[in-house]
């Protein structure tokens, strides 16, 4: 998927609604709180809880999710649960649906046929009712999901192909595009063997901010649906200006408790940038390099 068709962090459920947004904005709601007030309680920037509430932007940091699950009143761990579902792969999340939907049947069935053993209904009964009959189609309907592969192969049985979308800057930041090109669309494809992200897209650096690291040239593959931690090398999305570039980020906050990242070169020539966490529009870390010999 490309960088600009998506934001930090993943996002929503199948049915394109963010359960954390959705859980943040309902207390909120309940508790007559106005998103200028839930700001100026956690400590960040209101268009920032604006994003999030709205499925434009993932769920925040655990350290945010903290202070909102303090400020909101949930019972602890609740946001983060709604984060963790929010961050798990969409495929995952519509298979595990299905599967739920598949055990509620099958409750069902089991609660019929329970019952009407004890109350002396036979199974002719049940049936002529038609409510025998509804559930067993249901559940001959919901067939299991297949499992994913470990590794999404083409026909040939190689790795999948990684649309090489453009170049990212390895020195200061840069603006992005994607030519106009649909999501997962290139003019130019790349293979990895240890990626299976299918939402994985590849940029060639350009610069030599990442040295020795990286050099100019060097196609690195980026994963959306790796979590991003301090201290890796990730291709990083900045607003407003649709900027981007590459580098090694890091997660502050200051004393009054707002958040930063640091946007840090590995070429000591070149000075760090600290930026407010919600001028962040994506992080997505690298994870593997593809260097020409």
């Amino acid at each position: 998927m490309h960088p600009n068709s998506r934001q930090n962090d993943p996002p929503n459920d199948p049915k394109g609604v963010s359960r954390f947004g959705d859980a943040m904005k309902q207390m909120r709601v309940r508790l007559h709180l106005s998103l200028a007030e839930l700001a100026e309680r956690v400590g960040c920037a209101k268009s920032y809880l604006s994003g999030i509430e709205n499925g434009h932007k993932g769920p925040p940091s655990d350290e945010l999710i903290e202070r909102l699950e303090e400020a909101l009143s949930f019972p602890s761990g609740k946001l983060f649960e709604c984060a963790h579902w929010d961050r798990t792969p969409a495929q995952v999340r519509t298979d595990l649906d299905s599967l739920k939907s598949r055990e509620r049947s099958a409750l069902e069935l089991v609660r019929l046929l329970s019952s009407s053993a004890s109350t002396g209904v036979s199974l002719d009964e049940l049936y002529k009712s038609g409510k025998l009959n509804t559930l067993i189609e249901t559940l001959e309907g919901q067939a299991a999901p297949e499992p994913s592969p470990a590794m999404p192969v083409s026909p040939s049985g190689l790795p999948m192909e990684i649309p090489l979308i453009n170049k990212v800057a390895a020195g200061y930041p840069a603006e992005f595009t994607d030519l106009g090109y649909p999501t997962g669309i290139a003019d130019e494809y790349v293979r990895s063997p240890d990626v299976d992200d299918p939402d994985a897209f590849a940029a060639r650096v350009v610069g030599d901010s990442m040295e020795p690291n990286y050099r100019q040239g060097d196609i690195v593959v980026f994963s959306p649906a790796k979590d991003v931690r301090d201290g890796m090398d990730c291709f990083v999305r900045l607003e407003p200006d649709h900027e981007s570039t590459f580098k090694r980020i890091y997660f502050e906050m200051d004393d009054a408790g707002a958040e930063f990242i640091r946007i840090q070169p590995i070429n000591s020539a070149y000075p760090p940038r600290t930026v407010p966490r919600e001028q962040v529009a994506g992080l997505y870390a690298g994870v593997s390099v593809i260097r020409p010999i």
